[in-house]
C-alpha cells in the first residue's frame, strides 16, 4: 500500500533581515513547488537553497501544507 500523500510546498525568496522571516518583496517569492511526501519537499528545498547559497539573505522554507488543510487530523493524531 503506497504512503498516504502529504502535500508539502517549498517556497523562498530574499528576507528583508537575516534574523527574520519576512519576504522583502511577495511579488518575487519563489514557488518552487508541491511535493507529495516531505522526503520529496526536501530534496527540493536542498538544491534550490544550495543554488542561492552565496546570498545570506535568501532563504527558502518547507511548508507542511497537508496540517493547514486539514487541521483536525492533526490534532487527532497527537491524542
Amino acid at each position: 500500500m503506497p504512503d498516504k500523500q502529504l502535500l508539502h510546498l517549498v517556497i523562498g525568496g530574499e528576507l528583508k533581515d537575516v534574523a527574520g522571516i519576512e519576504f522583502k518583496d511577495l511579488s518575487k517569492v519563489d514557488l518552487v513547488g508541491a511535493y507529495p511526501s516531505y522526503d520529496a519537499a526536501f530534496a527540493a528545498w536542498r538544491a534550490r537553497a544550495q543554488s542561492t547559497v552565496d546570498n545570506a539573505l535568501m532563504r527558502y522554507f518547507i511548508i507542511h501544507a497537508h496540517k493547514l488543510l486539514d487541521p483536525l487530523v492533526e490534532k487527532a493524531t497527537r491524542a
